[in-house]
């Protein structure tokens, strides 16, 4: 079959004129086909992947796609959308194969025409629904919560309300209060820290579901959290301690005429950090992944049963362990965002916005 569409491919390349447009429009479809059964379908074609290439074919396994993956389903439910010549929004992969402007090329798409990559990719891709899926499992656990207390702002908090109350009060007292200074600046921070904690600790949470990925195991998603942090960082130093503040906090306490030297160094420091909460939170999520893949692919490098008990046993110790590095991370990300706020703020740390008093305990 595949001897076949090749041939057809070359035909019709030699035989087709640059005015026959349908002609053109279908040698387009044909390759197109056949470019999307090589990449999609290889497995098909080759039979199951065996020995080492199981351990390639799980870490491919881990990337973002354009379709749905959970609980080892593969859903073509994701919009795509591009920006190519003007807005292209199809509504999921395959109706992006069958328009026959793009093919998949080791599951990215192409164009048919040139086999350039489209200018922008827009589409909601797996990690992204990921996302939404987090924020949504977050909002749902606060409103219920919520409901709770408007309905008996007296009683006792029991079960769900119990435990994000729990939470919710030691981010306040152990990870804000301690670093931003006042309690008008922590009731002002609070919001964004927790958006952090919980959404990082949904996400890495989700991830560990059997057929699921970690979107936290993504540089994208983790730049956008970093980058996020950085300009809270910023806003608040620059708000509360004020400009001027800001601008001397660059000499990192030393004299003004060593600014030549110390301003550079703070100013590549103030990008350092983010970039530090950026690659943390992406290696450890990404590393756990990979070392659970490894161990089960020994199972079928090896191709003997024998191996399985002592593979399956360290899986369930790694699998433990990234459960508690999930809590970890989401704490670690929340903890280092206050502690930065903190040290952006300087000796205005204790005190209110501009230079006012310290608030009295």
């Amino acid at each position: 079959m595949k001897t076949e569409a090749t041939d057809q491919h070359t035909e019709t390349t030699e035989h087709s004129q640059p005015a026959t447009q349908e002609a053109a429009g279908g040698h387009s479809a044909d390759a197109h086909a056949a470019d999307g059964h090589a990449a999609d379908g290889q497995a098909a074609s080759t039979g199951s992947p065996k020995g080492g290439e199981v351990f390639t074919h799980l870490i491919g396994e881990l990337g973002d796609h354009h379709e749905l993956n959970m609980f080892f389903g593969h859903f073509k439910v994701l919009p795509v959308i591009f920006v190519d010549n003007g807005l292209k929004v199809y509504a999921n992969e395959h109706a992006m194969v069958e328009s026959g402007d793009y093919t998949l090329h080791a599951g990215h798409p192409v164009r048919t025409s040139d086999h350039g990559h489209p200018a922008l990719d827009l589409s909601v891709t797996n990690f992204v629904a990921y996302q939404w899926i987090a924020m949504a499992a977050v909002a749902i656990l606060f409103i219920v919560a919520g409901r709770r207390y408007k309905k008996n702002p007296l009683a006792a908090p029991k079960g769900i309300q119990n435990m994000l109350e729990s939470v919710v009060v030691y981010i306040r007292d152990e990870i804000v209060r301690p670093n931003v200074g006042t309690t008008k600046r922590t009731m002002r921070m609070m919001p964004y820290i927790l958006s952090l904690f919980f959404f990082i600790l949904f996400l890495n949470l989700f991830g560990l579901l059997p057929g699921n990925h970690a979107a936290t195991g993504a540089l994208g998603v983790t730049m956008a959290l970093a980058v996020t942090a950085f300009l809270v960082v910023n806003y608040v130093a620059i708000k509360d301690a004020g400009i001027g503040s800001w601008l001397h906090h660059l000499l990192g306490g030393a004299p003004w005429y060593m600014f030549f030297i110390m301003v550079p160094i703070e100013i590549v420091s103030l990008f350092t950090k983010p970039f530090a909460l950026m690659i943390r939170l992406f290696a450890n999520m990404t590393a756990g992944h990979i070392v659970l893949l490894s161990l089960v692919g020994l199972i079928f490098f090896f191709e003997n049963l024998a191996v399985a008990p002592i593979s399956v046993a360290f899986s369930v110790f790694i699998y433990l362990l990234e459960l508690l590095v999930a809590f970890l991370q989401a704490y670690i990300f929340a903890m280092l965002t206050s502690v930065f706020i903190g040290l952006a703020l300087g000796d205005h740390a204790q005190h209110d916005e501009h230079g006012h008093h310290a608030e009295a305990h």
